[in-house]
């Protein structure tokens, strides 16, 4: 597999709309870093590390508003074959606000928001809302 966060992503959306509890997915530490800005800004209720070394996994727990998930999309922007850079003034706004757009930055994984307010850019990974 040559794009481990397109399939971290696609696993969510898929869980998602099947009204899973829980998505389990090989452990990296960018998707970890991920997974961490997707429950700070509410998408997910928890994040969890099973294993040791090679075996690890990591464990999300979904949200849901009754029978309807909080996460209505998501969307890969850069992908191995093409990278999208941004600019710190120039990060896209999702759904008018309504999203989060999540960047690879020098600082770390951040939102948009938070690389607004830092005044970095970075590799725009990709849009939830």
């Amino acid at each position: 597999m040559t794009d481990t966060i397109s399939d971290m992503l696609t696993r969510i959306r898929n869980a998602s709309r099947a009204l899973l509890p829980e998505v389990t997915i090989p452990h990296s530490k960018m998707k970890e870093s991920i997974a961490r800005v997707l429950k700070r800004e509410g998408y997910i209720v928890e994040v969890s590390v099973d294993g040791v070394k090679a075996t690890k996994a990591i464990k999300i727990k979904l949200k849901y508003n009754g029978r309807k998930s909080i996460i209505e999309g998501v969307r890969r922007i850069s992908s191995p074959g093409l990278r999208r850079y941004t600019g710190s003034q120039d990060v896209p706004r999702v759904r008018a606000g309504m999203g989060t757009s999540i960047l690879s930055t020098s600082e770390g994984i951040m939102t948009g928001v938070q690389a607004r307010k830092k005044n970095v850019g970075g590799e725009l990974l990709c849009e939830i809302w």
